[in-house]
């Protein structure tokens, strides 16, 4: 096979930290020629570039322009970002570990709950980076040591995180983490897209593999509860239309589902389509819930490109273990062992003309 059927792979300077820590972009292209841009800062996907049924390029991520925006806004939108060590939230910031009760920090938007790892989780953090370019495609490997005590969790957690763009069309996201201590873990891609490329995401049909999901309490916290979407506003398992339930309906989400997938090879979560563009996202995974999200709390934010982001203009779709885990023993377990090894699987398919 030609070398240059393999894709390739550009690193480029993206600027400094204001601590002069220097950030670089790595840009991963494909025989197809899809784009995906990264930043080795919070393992941020800053881009993702598709060509149109037109024959243009659409970036169909949302995203800011320099990091200096990404350091002073994204512990708010975490646009882009890996997030750990515990994507979601957790009630009051209080988890239980073999009788030993740890507290996280409080940063919920005035809600009592950690959320997504804290004000300085992955999405603050500086990956050491490494590019390669291999037959299935260009791949970038970020690692990060999170130590002891960091944020509160418990143990020296070890992690690497592989994106790999396939000569498929196929991004895939392999999470990857060891401890030395008991500890739990929960990671997830919280990237939102807007298949348009620009505008709210009406014109988007969702379809999402779920027919349960987690309901909430007042503090967005799952009561324990697993229910049937069948006769509610969460049931997805056919097409819906955005637009009949976001615009005409007034319904706002930020709720796990209970996927019907396989932990042992990545299963179909949701599609995503935009009627405008014809551009469609596949979401195949490993973990066992999904929270949409549908950019709810965009409150006309400056993004990329001098974009003002409006509410409903991204949505995310954000694999994960259920909100709270640790406070609900009838949950998937997300307690990591020193003698385990956590790995789990996203991938983006991408379809377009």
């Amino acid at each position: 096979m030609n070398k240059h059927t393999f894709g390739k792979v550009k690193k480029e300077f993206y600027g400094k930290t204001s601590k002069g820590i220097s950030i670089f972009q790595y840009s991963l292209i494909n025989a197809q020629g899809l784009i995906v841009k990264i930043i080795n800062y919070g393992g941020i996907i800053t881009n993702i570039l598709i060509p149109n049924k037109f024959g243009k390029y659409q970036d169909i991520v949302l995203g800011f322009d320099t990091i200096e925006e990404y350091e002073k806004y994204n512990s708010k939108y975490f646009f882009g970002a890996i997030v750990g060590r515990y994507a979601n939230r957790i009630a009051y910031g209080r988890f239980t570990i073999k009788g030993i009760t740890y507290q996280l920090q409080l940063n919920d938007n005035g809600r009592p709950n950690s959320l997504h790892g804290g004000i300085n989780g992955f999405h603050t953090k500086v990956f050491k980076a490494s590019s390669h370019l291999t037959p299935e495609g260009p791949k970038l490997i970020l690692k990060y040591r999170s130590p002891d005590g960091e944020e509160g969790f418990p143990g020296n957690l070890d992690i690497m995180t592989i994106y790999q763009l396939t000569n498929n069309n196929e991004l895939s996201i392999d999470f990857y983490a060891t401890t030395d201590k008991p500890t739990i873990v929960n990671f997830t891609q919280h990237s939102y897209f807007n298949l348009s490329g620009i505008g709210n995401i009406y014109n988007h049909l969702l379809q999402i593999n779920a027919n349960f999901y987690t309901p909430l309490n007042e503090n967005l916290i799952p009561t324990g509860e697993i229910q049937s979407v069948k006769n509610t506003i969460y049931d997805f398992t056919t097409p819906i239309k955005l637009e009949e339930i976001l615009k005409k309906k007034n319904y706002e989400y930020d709720i796990n589902f209970v996927l019907n997938t396989s932990k042992h090879q990545p299963s179909l979560a949701a599609r995503l389509q935009s009627l405008e563009t014809g551009i469609t996202l596949e979401l195949y995974t490993t973990l066992p819930g999904l929270q949409l999200y549908t950019g709810n709390y965009l409150d006309n934010v400056k993004g990329k490109y001098g974009t003002i982001y409006k509410k409903h203009f991204g949505i995310c779709l954000e694999p994960q273990f259920f909100p709270d885990s640790p406070n609900h023993p009838n949950f998937p377990n997300t307690i990591l062992e020193p003698n385990e090894f956590f790995h789990h699987k996203i991938v983006y398919k991408f379809i377009f003309k």
